[in-house]
């Protein structure tokens, strides 16, 4: 599986950016794919994941009604729609099969490469 995420950028606070996911290999073998996020000095955190099968989202309690994933089973691309972002929203994002709020480090997870948000004025 591989994984390329875009779509990252400079935002002011309030901004919205929208971060797209291109995947190709076998990755429809998981129940569940997403994004998680790590911000400098932190630990990488699961912000939000869509079931496969029919759509199911969940998101990390602190984008709640900010954030919103949504997929493309043509294109096999899946997207995180980020708005009123904050600075605590800045990370590197990473797209992820499989994918859980929680990231557990000795997880066998396939990232894409990461794309930098920045929220800052």
């Amino acid at each position: 599986v591989q994984l390329q995420a875009s779509g990252g950028g400079l935002v002011h606070p309030g901004g919205s950016l929208r971060l797209s996911c291109a995947a190709s290999g076998r990755f429809s073998d998981y129940y569940a794919i997403g994004w998680f996020r790590q911000a400098p000095g932190k630990e990488r955190e699961g912000v939000s994941c869509i079931t496969l099968t029919d759509g199911t989202a969940s998101y990390a309690d602190n984008v709640k009604g900010r954030f919103a994933i949504s997929k493309d089973n043509v294109e096999n691309s899946w997207y995180l729609q980020m708005n009123n972002l904050k600075p605590e929203d800045t990370a590197v994002y990473y797209c992820a099969a499989p994918c859980g709020l929680k990231y557990y480090p000795g997880a066998s997870y396939h990232l894409g490469q990461g794309t930098q948000v920045t929220v800052s004025s």
